[in-house]
């Protein structure tokens, strides 16, 4: 994406085109260069209305891109040069504009044609004329891209849409739907959570209780953490209320040693504290750059863990100190297709090569960390993905070469039998898609 040029803040007209702009470089980014959206988006200099619209703009055009890059083919004469990605990023923009919405259309047009500036204003007349031509067209446009294939019709990547229609031959479809709807913004209350959801209503924030997680607030709109009541003063986290399931299944005592492997960026590693507060906590990180995150979420909670380790999971020998541990989290890398329609750019970062090297690392993991439990031990395994591939095919292989190792998830009122585990697919109760699987060491011989 190269460096950013900050520019002064800019009003009216200027700075919905300057909005355009940086949406369209956030999503050419993206796209084109691998870049993760959050990474990639630029607030230098916006106010709180043009920071809400850019986060708008560019998450919806990743989330739709692959149905609207069909569709501006079909409206082009020719095909762009392949040096314009910024052009085409922002023709994609402007699309998005007009068919999920509800931006006036002239509006859309005009600050996305002002959007091009410098070398680019040549494109004003074709980017012009190629959006006026969808809003003309546009729901003939959308259909006839819609029919050609599942794929385009949700704008996933063939690769996935095939891999969800052979684990969920009945739900493929609605697993797609669900990645694709705009996700509540859900919180982790410590302490009341029906005096949180009184104080929010008395601030003007709708809110709900979601009945799967005792702890968690789902709030209808989107807002920064520093306007969220509570969250300053260590009152409330930002977690989805399918991540906050992990702590009830480890259910650590005071007393007992625990390890959260792979912890960062904190959340599960929070709740666990929380839970049992004389618990010893061990967390264990392989990138040095993320314990940083850890410790600012346990310092604006006022919590403290056994230990912070820079460490590979999947080598304890070069960590461990050789105690066992009561409990352990194994909190997965994965593909992260659970949580899509919060990451939308999931859909192009991703590849189906990706899956078996995922896969063989989970496995490693399992295979690492289960010496390190004491016998009659608990481990969990989870993750946010919704491939059985990563799931319950990875725990199947591990109890195979395990014999002694008991499958011990508890029967729920949130997701599905799968295998050794319980799915839940996304936007169910609420939630995200994640996989849980819970194991119990054997007793020690008498």
């Amino acid at each position: 994406m190269g460096a950013r040029t900050r520019k002064a803040p800019r009003t009216g007209a200027d700075a919905g085109s300057e909005v355009r702009r940086r949406a369209s470089a956030a999503v050419s980014a993206v796209l084109h260069e691998g870049w993760r959206l959050e990474a990639a988006l630029d607030y230098e200099g916006l106010g709180q209305a043009d920071r809400a619209l850019l986060r708008e703009l560019a998450t919806g055009t990743v989330r739709w891109a692959v149905r609207l890059r069909a569709v501006l083919d079909d409206l082009l004469d020719r095909s762009l040069p392949r040096k314009e990605k910024r052009l085409e990023a922002l023709l994609l923009v402007g699309l998005h504009q007009l068919s999920h919405t509800g931006i006036p259309p002239y509006a859309a047009v005009s600050a996305t044609v002002g959007a091009l500036t410098g070398k680019q204003a040549w494109a004003r007349r074709l980017v012009n004329g190629v959006l006026r031509r969808f809003g003309r067209e546009r729901d003939d446009r959308l259909a006839r891209v819609d029919n050609r294939s599942p794929a385009l019709r949700h704008a996933y990547p063939d690769w996935l849409v095939e891999a969800l229609g052979a684990g969920y031959p009945e739900n493929w479809e609605a697993v797609l739907a669900a990645g694709n709807r705009p996700p509540p913004l859900t919180l982790r209350v410590r302490g009341d959570r029906s005096a949180y959801l009184e104080g929010l209503a008395a601030a003007g924030i709708p809110g709900s209780a979601l009945d799967a997680a005792p702890g968690a607030v789902a709030l209808e709109e989107f807002l920064p953490v520093g306007a969220l009541p509570g969250f300053a003063e260590g009152r409330v986290s930002v977690q989805d209320g399918a991540a906050q399931l992990a702590a009830a299944l480890v259910a650590p005592r005071p007393g007992e040693r625990v390890l959260d492997a792979c912890s960062a960026p904190g959340g599960k590693l929070a709740h666990l504290l929380d839970w049992a507060p004389g618990a010893e906590v061990v967390a264990v990180e392989a990138e040095a750059g993320r314990l940083a995150r850890i410790r600012e979420t346990l310092d604006r909670l006022g919590l403290e863990a056994g230990a912070l380790v820079h460490g590979d999971a999947t080598a304890p020998a070069a960590w461990w100190d050789g105690r066992p541990f009561d409990r352990i989290l194994v909190d997965a890398p994965c593909s992260g297709t659970g949580v899509i329609r919060r990451h939308p750019d999931i859909k192009h970062l991703r590849r189906p090569e990706d899956i078996p090297a995922l896969a063989a690392r989970q496995g490693a993991l399992l295979e690492a960390l289960w010496p390190l439990l004491r016998p009659g031990g608990r481990l969990v395994y989870a993750t946010c993905s919704v491939l059985p591939a990563e799931n319950r095919e990875v725990v199947t292989a591990f109890l195979e070469g395990e014999p002694g190792a008991r499958t011990a998830t508890p029967e729920a009122d949130w997701g599905r039998p799968d295998g050794p585990g319980r799915q839940i697919l996304p936007g169910e109760q609420g939630m995200d898609g994640f996989y849980y699987a819970c194991l119990e060491a054997p007793e020690a011989a008498a």
